[in-house]
């Protein structure tokens, strides 16, 4: 209204400019026309100061969608915008057939590691990029978090030879070092619409994870076999609870003993004794509660039981311990410190007596956080004990800081190696750094005389395996005890 108010003070004034010549009063005429196009001019410049301001708030507006909606580092759409674009091109398009496509970097945290987080970052912004020259109109993508990144593609529209070969060929460097950057790729090929987008990236993300230690094959589609997986890992998920209470799910105890063969504690480990599946083992449902969290109750439910354990042993028994596992997830859903340091004042047991094992995995997040919970329990009187020592690629680094009693080898390090020389060199030697950093050495999967034999004399403090005894019920375990508790 304003913008036409002005040009109507400018037009009235030409107006009048022109009526001079016909009226002859030129001066009052003048100072008219004048005035009248000086209120123009000022109210056009307000006009215009208006429009900047309106066209900078828009712009700030626009700004601030675009940050609420894209990923700050590399720019593309953020998970929530992304399902929700995904979900309004499935249900508008519903004569094309999609694939759902999730892919991640191999061991991204190695890079930070080594070149820093700012080239973690710009290898982001790489793939963003590679993403934005290699797509199609027709595609939607986007950041999941992490190193992770969705697609939403019509079916066929990628090259898979390409992407394969892009996959296993992406090199970065800081000027001095090179480093290969590997991808997996896992494709669900969209077959239920309506499911939630979520359970779709879930299910490429099931395909990825088949492939994710292959360094020869890069992407997989998901198929009857992970749907079958997905089914078994709904049904359990759903029964676990009802398994706990119903003791279906219940404690087993494994012997380990000294080096003179004689029993001074167990490793409590875990069996569901299904009503319908028959016994099950651990690696049937233990993978499944590892990726939906559900190991925390059952983590809890273990430690619960293992004082419960502890607390009726009395005479030769009462010395001997039980070590309880605890997940990476465990620290993510509760305060670990706090939940067991309850369990042993409920059941007043010397805080020795259970063991806190964790596994090498726990440290590669909150690596700082996680120290200072460890520091916690070994103050407060608990023995800690690092199991799977040596699987993971940080072990000797993280070991000089860590706060451990006990380090835990597996025997398959020793067998699986095709050079049995060597393996046994490295064993010794870590044997040797055990006790030279004043900590205890234990041995698991020991299966024969001549391997306890062998790590009698390197100088193992304690042993575990099925040389000695197979996991038990307690009942079992509590029988064996009386003929070799230490």
């Amino acid at each position: 209204m304003s913008k036409v108010l002005s040009f109507a003070f400018l037009f009235l004034a030409v107006g009048l400019l022109v009526l001079q010549l016909f009226v002859g009063n030129y001066i009052l005429l003048d100072l008219t026309a004048t005035g009248l196009i000086i209120i123009a001019i000022l109210r056009i410049e307000k006009v215009q100061k208006e429009a900047a301001v309106v066209k900078k708030n828009a712009t700030r507006h626009l700004q601030e969608i675009y940050n609420a909606t894209h990923d700050k580092i590399t720019g593309l759409y953020t998970k929530e915008v992304l399902f929700d674009k995904i979900r309004k091109t499935i249900d508008e398009k519903k004569d094309i057939q999609y694939w759902i496509a999730y892919f991640d970097i191999k061991d991204f945290k190695i890079v930070n590691d080594i070149f820093g987080n700012a080239m973690g970052d710009s290898v982001l912004q790489n793939v963003a990029q590679w993403l934005r020259e290699n797509s199609t109109k027709e595609w939607v993508f986007g950041r999941l978090g992490g190193d992770d990144f969705g697609i939403c593609l019509p079916a066929g529209n990628a090259n898979l030879e390409q992407l394969e070969r892009r996959f296993s060929r992406y090199m970065i460097s800081n000027g001095s070092i090179e480093h290969r950057i590997i991808m997996h790729m896992g494709i669900y090929k969209i077959t239920e619409r309506d499911i939630d987008v979520s359970i779709m990236f879930d299910r490429a993300q099931l395909a990825l994870s088949s492939v994710k230690n292959e360094y020869n094959k890069h992407i997989a589609f998901y198929d009857n076999k992970m749907r079958k997986q997905v089914m078994w890992d709904q049904m359990i998920s759903a029964q676990i609870e009802k398994a706990i209470e119903e003791k279906q799910v219940r404690p087993y105890l494994q012997p380990i003993v000294d080096n003179n063969g004689l029993i001074i504690g167990a490793e409590a480990l875990i069996r569901w004794d299904h009503p319908k599946e028959g016994f099950l083992q651990p690696e049937t449902f233990i993978p499944t509660f590892e990726r939906n969290g559900m190991i925390a109750d059952l983590d809890k439910y273990i430690w619960r039981s293992a004082c419960e354990i502890l607390s009726t042993w009395t005479g030769e028994k009462s010395n001997l311990f039980i070590s309880i596992n605890i997940s990476p997830k465990d620290f993510l859903f509760m305060d670990v410190f706090a939940e067991i340091t309850a369990l042993i004042e409920e059941y007043h047991i010397d805080p020795s007596r259970l063991r806190i094992e964790i596994t090498e995995t726990v440290m590669m997040t909150e690596v700082e956080n996680r120290m200072a919970i460890l520091k916690q329990f070994r103050e407060s009187g608990f023995i800690v004990e690092m199991d799977d020592f040596g699987s993971g690629y940080s072990s000797l680094n993280q070991l000089k800081d860590m706060p451990l009693d006990v380090l835990k080898i597996d025997m398959k390090f020793l067998s699986s190696s095709k050079n049995s020389q060597k393996a046994e060199i490295i064993l010794r030697n870590v044997l040797k750094l055990s006790g030279d950093l004043g900590l205890s050495s234990l041995t698991e999967g020991v299966e024969t005389e001549a391997q306890y034999n062998m790590l009698n004399k390197m100088g193992c403090d304690l042993f575990q395996g099925y040389f000695f005894a197979k996991p038990m019920t307690v009942n079992e375990f509590e029988k064996i005890c009386e003929a070799k508790v230490a």
